[in-house]
């Protein structure tokens, strides 16, 4: 059984995994690894915690990519239609593996324009799911190698 502090660890971690999937500047890195070095939870919960809450994360930016085509070329939109233009050319042509990459600090991006491009939802969340789940099972691995 979890104690209130551990499952208030728990909430936390969920919110920085979350934010550091949106377009937010996050690190939910530094938590999940201050959390498996404290040794509160244990690792699988925070490799479950970590990635449904960063998976969610980038639900939110897939839903934002189905509408940005309305804002294409209005002048307060931080991303120009040429940019939004080649931003989908590299989509359609590398295709929806690309979401492997979500990982990655420059992955957001890619969850954006697979709303964009209308990738079916239950594609988008298994290769998303796959892409985070194995950045936070490589980090606890490499956290648990160094001793953490």
């Amino acid at each position: 059984m979890l104690t209130p502090a551990a499952m208030a660890q728990l909430a936390g971690l969920f919110a920085a995994a979350f934010g550091a999937a949106t377009l937010l500047p996050f690190q939910s890195e530094i938590v999940f690894v201050a959390m498996q070095v404290a040794g509160n939870v244990p690792v699988w919960l925070l490799l479950l915690v970590a990635s449904i809450g960063n998976t969610a994360g980038s639900v939110v930016n897939y839903v934002m990519g189905l509408g940005v085509e309305r804002f294409r070329g209005s002048r307060w939109f931080p991303v120009s239609p040429a940019q939004l233009d080649r931003a989908q050319h590299w989509y359609a042509r590398w295709g929806v593996w690309t979401l492997l990459l979500s990982w990655a600090p420059f992955g957001d991006g890619f969850t954006v324009v697979a709303g964009m491009m209308r990738t079916r939802f239950w594609l988008f969340l298994l290769l998303v799911a796959i892409a985070k789940t194995g950045r936070y099972a490589v980090l606890a691995w490499a956290t648990a190698q160094a001793g953490g």
